[in-house]
Protein backbone atom coordinates (compact mmCIF):
# COMPACT_ATOMS: atom_id res chain seq x y z
CA UNK A 1 0.00 0.00 0.00
CA UNK A 2 1.07 3.61 -0.54
CA UNK A 3 0.86 6.63 1.87
CA UNK A 4 -1.11 9.71 0.63
CA UNK A 5 -1.72 12.40 3.13
CA UNK A 6 -5.09 14.78 2.65
CA UNK A 7 -4.56 18.76 3.53
CA UNK A 8 -6.42 19.74 6.43
CA UNK A 9 -8.65 21.98 4.74
CA UNK A 10 -9.91 18.97 2.36
CA UNK A 11 -10.28 16.70 5.76
CA UNK A 12 -12.82 19.66 7.60
CA UNK A 13 -15.09 19.52 4.82
CA UNK A 14 -14.87 15.48 3.95
CA UNK A 15 -17.86 13.26 5.25
CA UNK A 16 -15.57 10.42 7.60
CA UNK A 17 -15.59 7.07 5.32
CA UNK A 18 -16.94 3.68 7.31
CA UNK A 19 -15.22 1.62 9.33
CA UNK A 20 -16.85 -1.21 10.53
CA UNK A 21 -15.64 -3.74 13.52
CA UNK A 22 -17.02 -7.11 14.76
CA UNK A 23 -16.74 -9.89 16.83
CA UNK A 24 -17.81 -13.24 15.69
CA UNK A 25 -18.35 -16.29 18.25
CA UNK A 26 -19.40 -19.78 17.02
CA UNK A 27 -20.41 -23.28 18.41
CA UNK A 28 -20.62 -25.61 15.57
CA UNK A 29 -20.99 -29.24 16.15
CA UNK A 30 -20.84 -29.40 12.13
CA UNK A 31 -18.14 -28.13 9.73
CA UNK A 32 -19.33 -26.06 6.87
CA UNK A 33 -17.94 -23.24 4.63
CA UNK A 34 -18.53 -20.35 3.28
CA UNK A 35 -19.17 -18.79 0.22
CA UNK A 36 -16.33 -17.42 -2.49
CA UNK A 37 -17.33 -14.12 -1.73
CA UNK A 38 -16.03 -10.83 -4.14
CA UNK A 39 -13.85 -11.23 -7.12
CA UNK A 40 -11.27 -8.93 -6.73
CA UNK A 41 -10.71 -9.57 -3.01
CA UNK A 42 -6.84 -10.61 -2.17
CA UNK A 43 -4.89 -11.45 0.57
CA UNK A 44 -1.73 -9.35 1.88
CA UNK A 45 -0.59 -11.49 5.25
CA UNK A 46 1.13 -8.91 7.14
CA UNK A 47 4.72 -9.35 8.16
CA UNK A 48 4.50 -10.72 11.73
CA UNK A 49 7.11 -11.34 13.80
CA UNK A 50 8.76 -15.04 14.11
CA UNK A 51 7.96 -14.84 17.71
CA UNK A 52 5.87 -12.12 20.00
CA UNK A 53 7.35 -10.38 22.50
CA UNK A 54 7.33 -10.99 25.85
CA UNK A 55 4.47 -9.28 28.02
CA UNK A 56 4.48 -8.27 31.79
CA UNK A 57 2.78 -11.23 33.46
CA UNK A 58 1.02 -8.29 35.79
CA UNK A 59 -0.10 -6.68 32.73
CA UNK A 60 -1.69 -9.88 31.72
CA UNK A 61 -3.14 -10.15 34.87
CA UNK A 62 -4.86 -6.73 34.45
CA UNK A 63 -5.82 -6.63 31.18
CA UNK A 64 -7.71 -10.16 31.83
CA UNK A 65 -9.44 -8.42 34.69
CA UNK A 66 -10.36 -5.35 32.89
CA UNK A 67 -11.55 -7.96 30.21
CA UNK A 68 -14.02 -9.20 33.54
CA UNK A 69 -14.78 -5.89 34.48
CA UNK A 70 -15.97 -4.84 30.47
CA UNK A 71 -17.61 -8.66 29.95
CA UNK A 72 -20.07 -7.73 32.89
CA UNK A 73 -20.88 -4.26 31.89
CA UNK A 74 -21.78 -5.17 28.65
CA UNK A 75 -23.95 -7.99 30.41
CA UNK A 76 -25.75 -5.26 32.78
CA UNK A 77 -26.10 -2.88 29.54
CA UNK A 78 -27.67 -5.40 27.59
CA UNK A 79 -29.94 -6.55 30.22
CA UNK A 80 -30.91 -3.21 31.40
CA UNK A 81 -34.76 -3.17 30.56
CA UNK A 82 -37.65 -5.92 31.53
CA UNK A 83 -37.86 -7.48 28.20
CA UNK A 84 -34.16 -7.87 27.93
CA UNK A 85 -33.48 -9.41 31.35
CA UNK A 86 -35.85 -11.98 31.14
CA UNK A 87 -33.89 -13.70 28.21
CA UNK A 88 -31.20 -15.91 27.55
CA UNK A 89 -27.76 -13.80 26.26
CA UNK A 90 -24.34 -14.75 25.52
CA UNK A 91 -21.61 -12.62 24.72
CA UNK A 92 -17.78 -13.10 24.14
CA UNK A 93 -16.03 -10.46 25.89
CA UNK A 94 -12.62 -11.57 24.91
CA UNK A 95 -13.94 -11.08 21.01
CA UNK A 96 -14.91 -7.83 21.57
CA UNK A 97 -11.87 -6.53 23.68
CA UNK A 98 -10.04 -7.93 21.04
CA UNK A 99 -11.54 -6.79 17.95
CA UNK A 100 -11.96 -2.69 20.29
CA UNK A 101 -7.88 -3.60 20.98
CA UNK A 102 -7.36 -3.99 17.00
CA UNK A 103 -9.39 -0.25 17.04
CA UNK A 104 -7.75 1.44 19.69
CA UNK A 105 -3.54 1.89 18.31
CA UNK A 106 -5.30 3.65 15.45
CA UNK A 107 -7.11 5.96 17.89
CA UNK A 108 -5.84 9.09 19.21
CA UNK A 109 -6.96 11.71 22.28
CA UNK A 110 -10.72 11.11 23.00
CA UNK A 111 -11.45 8.53 20.85
CA UNK A 112 -8.44 6.55 22.46
CA UNK A 113 -9.77 7.90 25.83
CA UNK A 114 -13.18 6.33 25.60
CA UNK A 115 -12.01 2.89 24.43
CA UNK A 116 -9.42 2.71 26.95
CA UNK A 117 -11.78 3.50 29.25
CA UNK A 118 -15.04 1.24 28.54
CA UNK A 119 -11.82 -1.41 28.37
CA UNK A 120 -10.94 -0.92 31.62
CA UNK A 121 -7.05 -0.19 30.80
CA UNK A 122 -4.48 2.21 31.34
CA UNK A 123 -1.83 0.53 28.85
CA UNK A 124 -0.83 2.32 26.04
CA UNK A 125 -2.49 1.49 22.81
CA UNK A 126 0.31 -0.88 21.21
CA UNK A 127 1.02 -2.42 24.45
CA UNK A 128 -2.90 -3.12 25.30
CA UNK A 129 -2.65 -4.96 21.47
CA UNK A 130 0.11 -7.19 22.51
CA UNK A 131 -0.80 -8.29 25.95
CA UNK A 132 -4.60 -8.74 24.41
CA UNK A 133 -2.90 -10.52 21.50
CA UNK A 134 -0.89 -12.83 23.88
CA UNK A 135 -3.39 -13.55 26.17
CA UNK A 136 -5.35 -14.59 22.82
CA UNK A 137 -2.48 -17.50 22.36
CA UNK A 138 -3.13 -20.83 20.10
CA UNK A 139 -3.87 -24.09 22.48
CA UNK A 140 -2.73 -27.05 20.87
CA UNK A 141 -5.69 -28.68 19.31
CA UNK A 142 -6.33 -32.29 21.02
CA UNK A 143 -8.78 -35.27 21.39
CA UNK A 144 -11.29 -33.46 23.85
CA UNK A 145 -10.40 -29.96 23.06
CA UNK A 146 -10.56 -27.76 19.72
CA UNK A 147 -10.06 -23.52 20.07
CA UNK A 148 -8.65 -21.02 17.71
CA UNK A 149 -9.12 -17.85 16.98
CA UNK A 150 -8.77 -15.43 13.49
CA UNK A 151 -8.48 -11.48 13.36
CA UNK A 152 -8.71 -10.37 10.04
CA UNK A 153 -8.32 -6.40 8.72
CA UNK A 154 -10.45 -5.91 5.35
CA UNK A 155 -9.68 -2.71 3.42
CA UNK A 156 -10.77 -0.54 0.15
CA UNK A 157 -8.64 -1.32 -2.57
CA UNK A 158 -5.87 1.54 -2.35
CA UNK A 159 -6.86 3.12 0.67
CA UNK A 160 -3.86 4.55 2.38
CA UNK A 161 -4.13 2.49 5.63
CA UNK A 162 -0.72 3.59 7.63
CA UNK A 163 1.74 0.89 7.91
CA UNK A 164 2.60 0.86 11.37
CA UNK A 165 -0.98 0.32 12.36
CA UNK A 166 -0.81 -2.83 10.27
CA UNK A 167 2.52 -3.76 11.48
CA UNK A 168 0.64 -3.62 15.52
CA UNK A 169 -2.12 -5.79 14.53
CA UNK A 170 0.24 -8.09 12.39
CA UNK A 171 2.50 -8.25 15.93
CA UNK A 172 -0.09 -8.07 18.26
CA UNK A 173 -2.31 -10.68 16.81
CA UNK A 174 -1.21 -12.61 13.99
CA UNK A 175 -4.08 -10.12 11.71
CA UNK A 176 -4.69 -11.29 8.03
CA UNK A 177 -5.03 -8.41 5.76
CA UNK A 178 -7.25 -8.38 2.64
CA UNK A 179 -7.97 -5.67 0.01
CA UNK A 180 -11.26 -5.43 -1.53
CA UNK A 181 -13.45 -3.09 -3.41
CA UNK A 182 -16.01 -1.82 -1.31
CA UNK A 183 -16.95 0.88 -3.62
CA UNK A 184 -17.48 -0.88 -6.68
CA UNK A 185 -18.87 -4.30 -5.00
CA UNK A 186 -19.78 -3.81 -1.43
CA UNK A 187 -22.29 -7.26 -2.00
CA UNK A 188 -19.48 -9.27 -3.04
CA UNK A 189 -17.11 -7.78 -0.53
CA UNK A 190 -19.43 -8.62 2.39
CA UNK A 191 -19.89 -11.90 1.04
CA UNK A 192 -16.46 -12.35 1.04
CA UNK A 193 -15.63 -11.16 4.81
CA UNK A 194 -18.99 -13.14 5.65
CA UNK A 195 -17.58 -16.31 3.74
CA UNK A 196 -14.07 -15.84 6.16
CA UNK A 197 -15.96 -15.50 9.20
CA UNK A 198 -17.98 -18.51 8.64
CA UNK A 199 -15.03 -20.69 7.69
CA UNK A 200 -13.17 -19.51 10.94
CA UNK A 201 -16.28 -20.28 12.73
CA UNK A 202 -16.63 -24.05 11.30
CA UNK A 203 -19.61 -23.00 9.96
CA UNK A 204 -21.57 -21.50 12.75
CA UNK A 205 -21.47 -18.35 12.43
CA UNK A 206 -23.10 -16.96 8.87
CA UNK A 207 -24.08 -13.41 8.14
CA UNK A 208 -21.99 -11.59 10.62
CA UNK A 209 -23.00 -8.62 8.45
CA UNK A 210 -26.09 -8.33 7.17
CA UNK A 211 -27.26 -7.05 3.70
CA UNK A 212 -26.39 -3.26 3.46
CA UNK A 213 -24.35 -3.69 6.96
CA UNK A 214 -21.34 -3.21 4.30
CA UNK A 215 -21.75 -0.51 1.69
CA UNK A 216 -19.71 1.54 -0.82
CA UNK A 217 -18.19 4.07 1.78
CA UNK A 218 -17.05 1.41 4.17
CA UNK A 219 -12.81 2.07 3.90
CA UNK A 220 -12.05 -1.05 7.00
CA UNK A 221 -13.51 -4.04 8.37
CA UNK A 222 -12.34 -5.98 11.30
CA UNK A 223 -13.13 -9.15 12.34
CA UNK A 224 -12.23 -11.39 15.66
CA UNK A 225 -13.74 -15.41 15.32
CA UNK A 226 -13.61 -17.62 17.93
CA UNK A 227 -14.44 -21.08 18.15
CA UNK A 228 -14.33 -24.04 21.25
CA UNK A 229 -15.17 -27.43 21.05
CA UNK A 230 -14.48 -29.26 24.46
CA UNK A 231 -15.54 -32.12 26.47
CA UNK A 232 -15.77 -32.37 29.85
CA UNK A 233 -13.10 -33.68 32.02
CA UNK A 234 -15.90 -35.69 33.74
CA UNK A 235 -18.72 -36.42 31.24
CA UNK A 236 -22.28 -36.74 32.23
CA UNK A 237 -23.92 -40.01 31.46
CA UNK A 238 -27.11 -39.72 29.18
CA UNK A 239 -28.76 -42.33 31.05
CA UNK A 240 -29.31 -40.00 33.93
CA UNK A 241 -30.68 -37.12 31.60
CA UNK A 242 -34.16 -36.66 32.76
CA UNK A 243 -37.28 -33.85 32.64
CA UNK A 244 -36.83 -31.59 35.93
CA UNK A 245 -38.69 -28.35 36.80
CA UNK A 246 -36.77 -25.12 36.03
CA UNK A 247 -38.48 -22.00 37.74
CA UNK A 248 -38.45 -19.10 35.10
CA UNK A 249 -38.62 -15.56 36.27
CA UNK A 250 -42.03 -15.35 35.03
CA UNK A 251 -43.41 -17.52 37.57
CA UNK A 252 -43.26 -20.55 35.20
CA UNK A 253 -42.46 -24.07 35.46
CA UNK A 254 -41.77 -26.35 32.60
CA UNK A 255 -40.14 -29.52 32.77
CA UNK A 256 -36.60 -29.21 30.85
CA UNK A 257 -33.89 -31.99 29.93
CA UNK A 258 -31.86 -32.33 33.11
CA UNK A 259 -28.25 -33.96 33.39
CA UNK A 260 -26.74 -34.71 36.70
CA UNK A 261 -23.94 -36.79 38.43
CA UNK A 262 -21.92 -36.75 41.70
CA UNK A 263 -18.26 -35.44 41.80
CA UNK A 264 -15.31 -34.29 42.70
CA UNK A 265 -15.66 -30.32 41.53
CA UNK A 266 -14.78 -26.68 42.68
CA UNK A 267 -17.54 -25.43 44.40
CA UNK A 268 -18.20 -22.44 46.37
CA UNK A 269 -21.67 -20.87 48.46
CA UNK A 270 -22.68 -17.69 50.47
CA UNK A 271 -24.84 -15.04 51.23
CA UNK A 272 -24.60 -11.47 52.17
CA UNK A 273 -20.81 -9.94 51.65
CA UNK A 274 -20.00 -10.91 48.04
CA UNK A 275 -23.01 -9.70 46.63
CA UNK A 276 -25.69 -9.25 49.36
CA UNK A 277 -27.64 -12.69 48.11
CA UNK A 278 -27.36 -15.79 48.48
CA UNK A 279 -25.35 -18.01 46.01
CA UNK A 280 -23.75 -21.18 44.89
CA UNK A 281 -21.37 -21.72 42.13
CA UNK A 282 -19.13 -24.91 40.37
CA UNK A 283 -16.48 -24.93 37.90
CA UNK A 284 -16.75 -27.66 35.48
CA UNK A 285 -13.35 -28.34 34.17
CA UNK A 286 -12.92 -29.54 30.51
CA UNK A 287 -10.35 -32.01 29.27
CA UNK A 288 -6.70 -31.82 28.11
CA UNK A 289 -6.47 -27.92 28.81
CA UNK A 290 -6.85 -25.05 31.34
CA UNK A 291 -10.37 -24.20 29.99
CA UNK A 292 -13.67 -24.30 32.83
CA UNK A 293 -17.08 -23.16 33.19
CA UNK A 294 -18.32 -21.52 35.87
CA UNK A 295 -21.88 -21.44 37.01
CA UNK A 296 -23.34 -19.15 39.27
CA UNK A 297 -26.61 -19.67 40.58
CA UNK A 298 -28.36 -16.82 43.20
CA UNK A 299 -30.74 -18.53 45.16
CA UNK A 300 -34.86 -18.28 43.87
CA UNK A 301 -36.12 -15.05 43.52
CA UNK A 302 -33.23 -13.41 43.95
CA UNK A 303 -31.48 -13.39 40.60
CA UNK A 304 -32.41 -9.75 39.17
CA UNK A 305 -30.82 -8.48 42.00
CA UNK A 306 -27.82 -10.73 42.12
CA UNK A 307 -27.06 -10.08 38.57
CA UNK A 308 -27.37 -6.18 38.54
CA UNK A 309 -24.95 -5.99 41.85
CA UNK A 310 -22.02 -8.62 40.19
CA UNK A 311 -19.06 -6.64 39.59
CA UNK A 312 -15.84 -7.77 38.61
CA UNK A 313 -13.91 -7.83 42.33
CA UNK A 314 -16.95 -9.39 43.65
CA UNK A 315 -16.80 -11.87 40.74
CA UNK A 316 -13.18 -12.58 41.98
CA UNK A 317 -13.66 -12.91 45.09
CA UNK A 318 -16.49 -15.89 44.06
CA UNK A 319 -13.82 -17.63 41.85
CA UNK A 320 -10.94 -17.57 44.42
CA UNK A 321 -13.70 -19.04 47.01
CA UNK A 322 -14.28 -22.21 45.28
CA UNK A 323 -12.11 -25.74 46.28
CA UNK A 324 -12.30 -29.08 45.85
CA UNK A 325 -15.62 -30.69 47.15
CA UNK A 326 -18.20 -33.87 46.53
CA UNK A 327 -21.09 -31.90 44.37
CA UNK A 328 -24.41 -33.51 44.02
CA UNK A 329 -25.04 -31.71 40.44
CA UNK A 330 -27.75 -31.45 38.12
CA UNK A 331 -27.31 -28.66 35.03
CA UNK A 332 -29.66 -28.18 32.35
CA UNK A 333 -28.98 -28.87 28.48
CA UNK A 334 -29.01 -25.74 26.77
CA UNK A 335 -28.73 -24.39 23.23
CA UNK A 336 -29.18 -21.04 21.77
CA UNK A 337 -27.67 -18.28 19.66
CA UNK A 338 -27.21 -14.19 20.31
CA UNK A 339 -26.78 -11.41 17.99
CA UNK A 340 -26.49 -7.79 18.70
CA UNK A 341 -25.56 -4.77 17.47
CA UNK A 342 -23.58 -3.07 20.08
CA UNK A 343 -23.42 0.28 19.18
CA UNK A 344 -25.98 2.00 21.63
CA UNK A 345 -24.61 -0.23 24.56
CA UNK A 346 -21.03 1.24 23.74
CA UNK A 347 -21.96 4.35 23.43
CA UNK A 348 -24.23 3.35 27.45
CA UNK A 349 -20.13 2.45 28.34
CA UNK A 350 -19.28 6.62 27.10
CA UNK A 351 -17.91 4.96 23.97
CA UNK A 352 -19.20 7.94 21.41
CA UNK A 353 -16.07 9.84 19.82
CA UNK A 354 -15.62 6.73 17.92
CA UNK A 355 -19.15 6.78 16.23
CA UNK A 356 -19.48 10.89 16.40
CA UNK A 357 -16.30 13.02 15.88
CA UNK A 358 -13.60 9.97 15.91
CA UNK A 359 -9.92 10.50 15.55
CA UNK A 360 -8.56 7.53 13.87
CA UNK A 361 -5.51 8.95 12.39
CA UNK A 362 -3.25 6.09 13.21
CA UNK A 363 -5.09 3.51 11.11
CA UNK A 364 -5.39 6.48 7.88
CA UNK A 365 -4.67 9.95 7.54
CA UNK A 366 -8.60 10.52 5.89
CA UNK A 367 -10.92 10.66 8.29
CA UNK A 368 -12.52 7.26 9.48
CA UNK A 369 -15.82 6.76 11.88
CA UNK A 370 -16.86 3.75 13.20
CA UNK A 371 -21.07 2.67 11.48
CA UNK A 372 -21.31 -0.29 13.37
CA UNK A 373 -20.09 -2.61 16.19
CA UNK A 374 -22.02 -6.38 15.67
CA UNK A 375 -21.78 -9.29 17.61
CA UNK A 376 -22.86 -13.35 17.16
CA UNK A 377 -22.61 -16.04 19.65
CA UNK A 378 -24.11 -19.74 19.85
CA UNK A 379 -23.33 -22.02 22.50
CA UNK A 380 -24.23 -25.67 23.06
CA UNK A 381 -23.78 -27.63 26.40
CA UNK A 382 -25.16 -31.16 26.78
CA UNK A 383 -23.66 -34.40 27.95
CA UNK A 384 -20.40 -34.35 26.51
CA UNK A 385 -19.02 -30.79 26.85
CA UNK A 386 -19.47 -27.46 25.29
CA UNK A 387 -19.44 -26.02 21.92
CA UNK A 388 -19.12 -22.34 22.04
CA UNK A 389 -17.98 -19.03 21.10
CA UNK A 390 -15.31 -18.47 23.56
CA UNK A 391 -13.96 -20.73 26.39
CA UNK A 392 -11.66 -20.23 29.38
CA UNK A 393 -11.43 -23.15 32.08
CA UNK A 394 -9.16 -25.98 34.01
CA UNK A 395 -9.37 -29.49 34.38
CA UNK A 396 -9.47 -30.15 38.06
CA UNK A 397 -8.23 -33.68 39.43
CA UNK A 398 -10.52 -34.88 41.97
CA UNK A 399 -8.49 -34.88 45.17
CA UNK A 400 -8.32 -37.52 47.79
CA UNK A 401 -10.57 -36.58 50.53
CA UNK A 402 -9.22 -37.50 54.18
CA UNK A 403 -12.69 -38.76 54.83
CA UNK A 404 -16.04 -39.04 53.21
CA UNK A 405 -17.76 -35.78 53.17
CA UNK A 406 -21.57 -35.20 52.29
CA UNK A 407 -21.79 -33.65 48.86
CA UNK A 408 -22.86 -30.48 48.47
CA UNK A 409 -25.90 -30.09 46.28
CA UNK A 410 -26.29 -28.19 43.60
CA UNK A 411 -29.48 -29.00 41.44
CA UNK A 412 -29.88 -25.85 38.87
CA UNK A 413 -33.38 -25.25 38.72
CA UNK A 414 -33.61 -21.64 38.60
CA UNK A 415 -31.86 -19.17 36.34
CA UNK A 416 -27.73 -18.67 36.11
CA UNK A 417 -24.97 -17.41 35.27
CA UNK A 418 -21.92 -18.91 33.24
CA UNK A 419 -18.49 -18.06 32.48
CA UNK A 420 -16.05 -19.90 30.43
CA UNK A 421 -12.36 -18.76 31.47
CA UNK A 422 -8.78 -20.07 31.19
CA UNK A 423 -7.98 -20.28 34.53
CA UNK A 424 -4.07 -20.30 33.48
CA UNK A 425 -4.26 -16.37 32.65
CA UNK A 426 -8.15 -15.62 33.81
CA UNK A 427 -9.12 -14.42 30.43
CA UNK A 428 -12.88 -14.55 30.01
CA UNK A 429 -13.60 -16.24 26.69
CA UNK A 430 -17.57 -16.57 26.81
CA UNK A 431 -20.34 -14.96 29.71
CA UNK A 432 -23.70 -15.26 29.71
CA UNK A 433 -27.15 -16.04 31.97
CA UNK A 434 -29.79 -19.08 31.28
CA UNK A 435 -32.99 -17.97 31.92
CA UNK A 436 -34.90 -20.45 29.65
CA UNK A 437 -32.62 -24.24 28.84
CA UNK A 438 -35.97 -24.61 26.41
CA UNK A 439 -35.13 -21.12 24.63
CA UNK A 440 -33.28 -20.94 21.66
Amino acid sequence: MTNSSTGTRRRAIRRPAALLLAAALATPLIAGCGSTGAAGTSELKASAPASRPAVDPAQAAATAQGTDAFGLDLLHTLTATPDSAGRNLVVSPSGLSTVLGMLLPGARGATAQELAKALHTGLDPKQYALVAGALNRPVPTTDGLTLHQADEVWTQQGFPVEPDYLATLATAFDAGVHTTDFKKDPEGSRKAVNAAVEKATEGRIKDLFAPNAINGGTRLVLTDALYLKAKWASAFKPAHTEDRPFHKLDGATPNVSTMSQTGEFKYADGSGGIVGEPWQAVELPYANGNLAMDLIVPAQGGFAAFTKGLDQPQLDRILGALSAQPVDLQLPRFHFDTSNELTPALRSLGVNAAFDHADLSGIAKEPLAVSTVVQKATVEVDEDGTVAAAGSGVGVGAAAAPAPRQPAQLHIDRPFLFLIRDTSNGRPLFLGQVTDPQAE
